[in-house]
């Protein structure tokens, strides 16, 4: 059922489900800065949205902002995705395999003062639960109740022990008061920061002010907040350069050394964030696993890593990078070999292949033309369509979707890091599946078989937990319906001088919990 709401919400509403890195569209509003310049922190973004409705937030720019203005029963730590209480008051009590209770932080109070209660909870539970893009995530979960003002029970559908806490972090709680124009205009939360003026718009400016009824670790470390949305690379590197901000998402490689001249620290942090080819399974010869898996071989990898990267990203052995801790090598792992690409097209019947590789007009429009030339040198005719890529037109349809290849940008640990919901969000039954990839229902694939083994290890301890996921992941490599060519170092600069308990994180956003203007 979350799959169909998934994939309907995208349709009406042409919602970009890229993972974090999208752009959405929504209401905003305004309000005054606050604070002097000698007490806020600053940043430049790369990223711009002006939807700001917790409720199934999936912008990098809008998801970012409700770690610092909203909490969860459990959050995620963005720097070792380890999860840790937050509204919640401590773990959660184990009533059955299939029974929990929270019980909620003493004193917790949202931003206008009001008391966070067990309704609160329970309400932003089921809005997000009917959501189209949270919804997969929490389909696990039966009911969500009130026990009593302080304490929820969740009921599950099965077990779901191991996982239970970090998917839990998921949903962000706000007041049940609170209008659906509040939601998507000016929402509180009970976090550190509270929302003062909403401009996500490129040039515009997010200003955050202290949350004065915030009662938990990581209160605001200045008297005001502010985010400059700059999309241009030159703005948000001269912003960075020139010290008018304390730190810069996304720095470009070429600018790196420009902003360590200038005394900046830029930071590489190794994560899940991936240049990916996705292919119209339902389009010959592209349903042929042949066909795509003979890219994947045509495509020199590490020249890519080396003359577009400058070396920051690491070539693909497994759906996961090593440095994560469920990380599988895959039984089929693509290195580059054009004659294996050209005998794997022979074999398909596919040889004098033709295509359109449709180009996300974003940084992975710089690997298009090394991966053309690699591909012509196969045999695979290329010819390269770059444009702002319109997800609507890529949902469900009974007409054969409007591309053949995708080469695009993605990253959806900005939810969470599990193996599951990692699979979940590009493979499920969702509108990656039933549109965009169509690899449900494509003849002939293991997407069933995925699916079978996903809910065993959903429903396994977490020792068999492991040996299910590897199947999986030897699945999707073989398979490869949709499947990264590298995962991405993300770059995030920042002014030692200038700020203090600040730390990048490996996927997109910038996090400032923890960090305070640093005195002179």
């Amino acid at each position: 059922m979350a799959g169909s709401a998934l994939a309907a919400v995208a349709a009406t509403t042409g919602l970009s489900l890229t993972g974090c890195g999208s752009s959405t569209s929504g209401s905003s509003s305004s309000g005054g800065s606050t604070g002097t310049v000698a007490d806020k922190l600053t940043g430049a973004v790369a990223y711009t949205s002006t939807n700001v409705n917790p409720i199934g937030n999936s912008s990098a720019l809008m998801l970012a902002a409700t770690w610092h203005v909203f909490e969860g029963l459990y959050d995620l730590d963005l720097h070792t995705y380890k999860t840790h209480p937050s509204l919640a008051k401590g773990e959660p009590t184990k009533v059955s395999d299939t029974e929990y209770e929270v019980a909620l932080r003493d004193g917790a109070l949202f931003s206008d003062g009001s008391k966070v209660t067990a309704a609160d909870v329970v309400n932003s539970f089921e809005k997000n639960m009917a959501d189209g893009t949270y919804g997969a995530f929490l389909s696990f979960i039966e009911s969500v109740t009130a026990k009593d003002d302080a304490t929820v029970t969740f009921k599950l559908k099965y077990a779901f022990g191991s996982l239970l806490q970090a998917r839990l972090s998921v949903v962000k709680i706000f007041p049940a008061a609170l209008t659906e124009d509040q939601l998507k205009t000016m929402p509180i939360g009970s976090g550190p920061w509270a929302y003062a003026t909403v401009n996500g718009d490129d040039g515009g400016t997010m200003v955050f002010e202290p949350n004065k009824h915030y009662t938990g670790e990581y209160p605001a470390g200045a008297a005001s907040m502010e985010w400059n949305v700059l999309l241009d690379e030159t703005s948000r590197t001269t912003a960075l350069q020139e010290a008018s901000v304390q730190v810069m998402e996304n720095v470009p490689d070429a600018n790196a050394d420009q902003l360590t001249a200038a005394g900046a620290s830029v930071e590489y942090v190794q994560g899940f964030n991936q240049a990916f080819l996705m292919f119209n399974t339902l389009k010959a010869p592209f349903n042929d696993k042949r066909v795509r898996q003979a890219f994947f071989y045509a495509i020199d990898v590490d020249k890519l890593i080396k003359n577009q990267m400058n070396g920051n990203a690491t070539a693909v052995t497994g759906f996961l990078p090593k440095t994560h801790s469920n990380y599988h090598e895959a039984s089929t792992v693509y290195t580059y070999d054009p004659e294996k690409a050209k005998a794997l097209l022979a074999e398909a019947g596919a040889t004098g292949l033709s295509f359109t590789l449709l180009t996300n007009n974003n940084w992975v429009k710089n690997l298009a033309a090394q991966i053309k030339n690699d591909l012509d040198a196969a045999g695979i005719s290329c010819t390269i369509q770059e444009e702002k890529i319109d997800w609507s037109k890529l949902a469900e349809s009974d007409s054969e979707l409007p591309y053949d290849v995708m080469l695009t940008p993605g990253d959806p640990t900005c939810f969470g890091n599990d193996p599951d919901l990692l699979m979940t969000w590009w493979y499920g039954d969702n509108v990656w599946t039933r549109g965009r990839s169509c690899w449900k229902k494509q003849e002939g694939s293991r997407w069933a078989e995925l699916q079978e083994l996903m809910q065993q290890a959903r429903e396994a301890t977490e020792g068999a937990q492991q040996s299910l996921w590897n199947q999986c992941f030897d699945i999707i490599a073989d398979e490869a319906p949709l499947y990264p060519l590298f995962h991405r170092k993300l770059a995030t600069g920042y002014q030692p001088k200038m700020i203090e308990g600040f730390e990048p994180i490996a996927t997109t956003g910038l996090v400032f919990l923890g960090a305070k203007v640093r005195k002179a």
